[in-house]
Formats: C-alpha cells, sequence, structure tokens
C-alpha cells in the first residue's frame, strides 16, 4: 500500500514551483505565499519526506505562516518558503548537496526577486554561499562574507523575551527564577534558549533525538529527559524546539503545562489545536509571533541598522505579543485567531495600497 500522501493546506499561494533538479535529482519546491507587503522572505529546509508531495506541502504552510510572521515582525517582507525534499532512501553527499543548491538558486532566480531565500532546518549560512552563485536573492550569508551570520542567537532572544511575557501573564511576574520549562530540540535555536533560561534561573528538563546533545544539559544543569517524555514531563511551560506538528489532539489532551511558547514553526498538528489549548488553560503563544527574531536579525543587518536596533526591535516582539494577548482576552479569542487577524490585516492594507497605486 502507498504512503499517504499529507494533505495540501489551503492554495492561497500567489506561486508554487516545484522541480526536479538538473544536477541533484531531487525535487525542490519554492512556494511565495505573499508579496504584497514586499519580497517574499523564507529559509530553505533541506529534510527528508515519505514522498515529494509532503515537500511540496510543506513548503507551502511554512510560506504563509512566514506571511503571518513578516507583517507582525514589521519588515517590509513578505512570505515565502523553500524546499529540497529528500525521498526515504536518498544518499547526500557533498556532492549532491552543492548540486542540489545549485538547483535551488535556478528556481529561486525564475522569481525575479519576489522570494529569497536564507538557511533553515537542514541547511547552514554556509549553505547559502552555495546558493548565492546562481542568485543574488539571498540573505544570511556567514559574516566573513559580508552577510548577516547566524540568525539562531535573534530568534533566541526573541523567545526568551515571549516567555518573560507569558509567564508575567499566568503569574503576574516576569521573573523566571524556580519556573520550570521543558525544552524539545536542543539545536541552534534551543540550545541558545536553554542557556538564557538557565542564567535567568530557570529549572529545566530538556531532550533531543541526538542523544549527544547530553552534553549540553550536563553543562548547564538541566535535566535529560527522553525524547518521548517531552509531552508528559509536568512543567510550567513546554518550548517545542525542533519540528513542527507535535501538538497532536492527543498530545494537547494531557500536555501537563500551563503554557506553549516555542521557536518550533507549526507546533500545532491541526490549526485547531489552538481551542484545544485555550479549552485546558493553556496559553498558547503563537510560533509565527515568538520566532521572528531570525528574520529581524536578517532584515535589519541588511538594512545597515546596528546592534542596539537590531536588540531593540527583537525585544520588540515581547510587546507585539502583549498587544496580542491583550486583543484575545478583550475579543474572547485565541492568542492566535488575534495574531491571525493582525498579520492579516497589515497584508490587506498593503495590498490595497498597492491596488490603489496601479
Amino acid at each position: 500500500m502507498p504512503t499517504p500522501v499529507a494533505p495540501l493546506p489551503e492554495f492561497t499561494h500567489e506561486r508554487v514551483s516545484t522541480v526536479v533538479g538538473e544536477r541533484s535529482g531531487l525535487t525542490i519546491t519554492v512556494a511565495l505565499h505573499s508579496s504584497a507587503i514586499g519580497p517574499a522572505l523564507g529559509g530553505c529546509r533541506l529534510w527528508r519526506y515519505p514522498q515529494w508531495a509532503d515537500g511540496m506541502a510543506d513548503a507551502m504552510r511554512l510560506a504563509s505562516a512566514m506571511t503571518m510572521k513578516n507583517a507582525l515582525a514589521d519588515i517590509g517582507a513578505g512570505g515565502g518558503k523553500s524546499v529540497i525534499a529528500l525521498g526515504p532512501d536518498d544518499q547526500l553527499d557533498d556532492d549532491r548537496r552543492r548540486a542540489a543548491l545549485l538547483d535551488l538558486g535556478d528556481l529561486i532566480e525564475t522569481f525575479d526577486g519576489r522570494y529569497r531565500t536564507a538557511e533553515d532546518v537542514g541547511t547552514t549560512e554556509h549553505d547559502m554561499l552555495v546558493v548565492r552563485e546562481r542568485t543574488e536573492h539571498v540573505v544570511g550569508l556567514p559574516a566573513e562574507n559580508g552577510g548577516a551570520g547566524e540568525p539562531a542567537e535573534g530568534t533566541a532572544l526573541g523567545v526568551f523575551v515571549s516567555i518573560e511575557r507569558v509567564v508575567e501573564e499566568l503569574f503576574d511576574s516576569g521573573s523566571l527564577v524556580g519556573r520550570s520549562f521543558v525544552i524539545s530540540g536542543l539545536g541552534q535555536v534551543g540550545s541558545r534558549l536553554a542557556e538564557r533560561l538557565a542564567r535567568a534561573g530557570a529549572r529545566l528538563f530538556v531532550t533531543d533525538i541526538a542523544d549527544a546533545k547530553r552534553a549540553v544539559a550536563a553543562d548547564l544543569g538541566a535535566t535529560w529527559i527522553a525524547p518521548e517524555e517531552a509531552l508528559t514531563t509536568e512543567a510550567d511551560v513546554f518550548v517545542p524546539a525542533g519540528l513542527g506538528g507535535v501538538l497532536t489532539p492527543a498530545a494537547i489532551a494531557t500536555l501537563p503545562v500551563r503554557a506553549v511558547v516555542g521557536p518550533a514553526n507549526n507546533p500545532l498538528a491541526y490549526r485547531s489545536g489552538a481551542e484545544h489549548l485555550a479549552a485546558r488553560g493553556i496559553l498558547y503563544a503563537p510560533d509565527f509571533v515568538v520566532n521572528a527574531g531570525g528574520v529581524i536579525h536578517l532584515a535589519l543587518t541588511g538594512e545597515g541598522a546596528s546592534p542596539a536596533e537590531i536588540e531593540s526591535r527583537l525585544r520588540g516582539i515581547g510587546d507585539t505579543l502583549s498587544e496580542i494577548l491583550c486583543t484575545a482576552r478583550a475579543k474572547g479569542v485565541t492568542p492566535l485567531a488575534a495574531a491571525e487577524a493582525l498579520a492579516v490585516e497589515r497584508v490587506e492594507r498593503a495590498r490595497a495600497g498597492r491596488l490603489a497605486a496601479v
């Protein structure tokens, strides 16, 4: 029996292109969701999928989330995403990886500047140098090559200030001393966030699918738990910091926390998960609000902003989240619904302005 393909998201995109790379033979998708506010910005994910269409669907979902993220981050950018999809049996040595990145650059070039890529899960700032050989529409190059460098620190700071706001919402104090957190995923962002939380006096339960990450737990004095325990360990806040889709209906039904705040894209397996969390009294901070630090870092560095200006904007993510939580309370809706409404309002205002100028 064939492996079922994930259902495609609603097609509200301006353009979605899927090709088989001439050099690599891998399936590559670029999904441009919206360029109403400005040229789309969203990274390239290199990941393994059951079927090529799962990679295309992932790109489409992530692209629409980037529209929301970039609108709320107020960086003058639309939303898009690219995915290099590895099949279950595909092997990726250095030569084929380089070939795939060159193929990606060729595809991006056909979008005539309406989509810019950067690193994402499975790719690095150094990979972007390879993409740059085929197109100029790349951000996040290594700092030594004149680029913005690694954006993970900016993402981690944005999530950290968001956690402070959520803790203040729950406990009338933003102090993290003695508050407990489960961090699922200790990659570039998760490990940096764990360090910040540890310095703030938080109690940490951490895990990762890579057992080598136990060393991070030891360095921080955190408690290591098995990956399957991330959704069952009692804590004040669950921090999804790996891949998305972990908050299924079954997981939400027994999730033993007061809030969910994390950098992972699309942690909700279904949009209805926001209502399910609210029904259980669990505060959900929308991912595309709290994890916008990376795109803010990339965009503002490219504009020549000073480190102080960038940090101020990163800390402003907390203000945006507070506004959304206040609106959600006042209107009796979930924070997800309030965040989406604000983002859509900004996109539609920009689209209307463009049309009026024609």
